[in-house]
């Protein structure tokens, strides 16, 4: 029933016209949700970009003998992303036995460490860790 005579549909109207039929249970439950389509239209906007490691973190990689295998710098790269996801600014990224602080928005490894080599396991100025 047309109630308005100005040529426009009403609500009910629009929704009969459109959405007759169309939605049913199987549909609503292949639905992509926002946050989904968010995730995956930012990942094509943003190129993903590899951490860098700081002079101070370099150095201590270097004295302390640690080499990174490409697998484990998946896993660090990961580690940051999700901390990034997940609004960390400062975070602890552990790594097998490896201990990183990685400043999340200026995606930089900070300092690094082998856990085995610290004296209390006390980490301070960090909001958040991830553990891969």
């Amino acid at each position: 029933m047309d109630v308005q005579k100005n040529g426009f549909l009403s609500i009910e109207q629009v929704k009969d016209t459109y959405l007759a039929g169309k939605v049913s249970g199987k549909a609503k439950a292949q639905e992509i949700s926002f946050n989904d389509i968010l995730k995956q239209k930012s990942q094509i906007m943003i190129p993903r970009q590899d951490l860098r490691f700081s002079k101070h973190a370099a150095g201590r990689l270097e004295e302390r003998n640690i080499a990174l295998s490409d697998e484990q710098m998946i896993r660090l790269n990961d580690a940051a992303r999700k901390a990034s996801e997940k609004g960390i600014k400062e975070s602890l990224v552990i790594v097998d036995s490896l201990a990183f602080i990685v400043n999340v928005p200026n995606n930089t490894v900070v300092t690094a460490l082998d856990r085995t080599d610290s004296e209390d396991n006390v980490f301070t100025n960090i909001d958040g860790a991830v553990i891969v």
